[in-house]
């Protein structure tokens, strides 16, 4: 990261960022993989720098940052652990919605205590059947008297049975988008259950489980924003979501190209040092250049999300797809640089490639990114 383009809080924000980032995530990042541990106590000290509440309005207990400031955030957290730092982005994303699009009580409320992550948060968008094509979702919000009773199933949810809160996608009206609603439910909310963690490639030191909604009731005062505007409030959470998770690949790239270089100055063969091979330079120029480029174009993406610019989906969806393809690429070819020490788990490396693979599906596939692009592209011509 080029401190010179940063200002001086930019760079003090990444500084004490960096310094929480080798202090609590690193040395301990491997041992909370193998052990698929969730550090809560960890992510809570987090919060104590601001973390926690990133895009949160100050009044409401947040940090107030920008989207520019938020992507420096989560790059220098995952250069400590990506599956931690992603999900901060997550917590973060939902944090931000209910702050956004909650009435001055549902942020009074449940604001304070997201942003301490005495609280954490979930986002539930993903059902079995519903992924890729989000507006076909099926879990159903029925009226009932004042309130709503939730009914369906959510797939893939990041921190699902640690999370307090849960903002869910739910139908109340007819088919396609505009029938959806949004809504905020509690993990003590009777008839809310979760299935069993996955057993995943990457991301182990945070749980992933369905959230089962067996006809959980809820008072009318849990519906976020209004009736038929749940699927542009998750679209809208979405756009930084993007954002956050193209930031972890940088840093979990990053953090594997460092790496290399210390292991290829380290090693030698043929009578030199690794890290003077010409083709082995090469290398690193290409994975060092690839990164400034998807860094540059992730920051302008958050320039254009922080200014309301009306080409920011399109911009996130571009910046999502470039940051999360060149950091799993980068991540695999410092595996490659690392010979055999790249595939035991001690180095680190390997934990790295399997964390960035995920980014290239979550927050929408790398393929509705090009559909989102493409339709930026096209729309002059519909």
């Amino acid at each position: 990261m080029t401190s010179t383009l940063l200002t001086e809080d930019q760079q003090a924000l990444v500084e004490t960022t960096l310094d929480f980032a080798q202090d609590h995530l690193a040395p301990h990042a491997l041992d909370w993989d193998r052990d698929k541990h969730f550090p809560v106590d960890v992510l809570r000290k987090a919060a104590g720098l601001g973390l926690g509440g990133v895009y949160v309005r100050e009044e409401s207990g947040g940090s107030g940052l920008t989207r520019s400031d938020g992507v420096l955030v989560f790059e220098t957290l995952a250069s400590g652990c990506p599956s931690l730092a992603g999900y901060l982005s997550i917590h973060n994303m939902v944090a931000w919605m209910i702050d956004r699009y909650g009435d001055t009580a549902q942020r009074e409320r449940w604001l304070p205590r997201l942003c301490a992550m005495e609280d954490l948060a979930s986002y539930c968008l993903t059902e079995p059947g519903a992924g890729s094509d989000a507006a076909a979702l099926t879990s159903r919000a029925v009226r009932d008297g004042d309130g709503w009773v939730l009914t369906g199933v959510k797939q893939f949810i990041s921190g699902a049975g640690a999370s307090q809160l849960y903002v869910v996608m739910a139908r109340t009206g007819g088919e396609g988008a505009d029938g959806v609603s949004a809504f905020v439910v509690d993990k003590d909310d009777a008839g809310l259950s979760f299935g069993p963690n996955e057993r995943k490639m990457g991301w182990n030191a945070q749980p992933t489980r369905q959230v089962v909604l067996d006809g959980v009731r809820l008072p009318a005062d849990r519906l976020l924003g209004r009736e038929g505007d749940g699927f542009r409030i998750a679209m809208s959470g979405l756009n930084g979501g993007r954002l956050g998770i193209a930031a972890c690949s940088l840093g979990g790239a990053r953090s594997a190209l460092d790496r290399s270089l210390a292991h290829l100055a380290d090693r030698e063969a043929f009578g030199q040092r690794l890290l003077d091979a010409q083709a082995l330079r090469f290398r690193l120029a290409d994975m060092a250049t690839e990164l400034t480029a998807a860094r540059a174009l992730v920051q302008q993406a958050a320039q254009a999300l922080d200014r309301v610019d009306p080409q920011a989906p399109y911009l996130c969806a571009m910046a999502k797809r470039f940051a999360t393809d060149t950091g799993y690429s980068v991540a695999d070819r410092a595996l490659q640089l690392h010979g055999g020490y790249g595939y035991l788990s001690e180095y680190g490396i390997e934990k790295i490639v399997r964390d960035l693979r995920v980014h290239q599906i979550l927050e929408g596939t790398n393929e509705i990114m090009r559909v989102i692009v493409a339709r930026g592209l096209t729309e002059a011509f519909r």
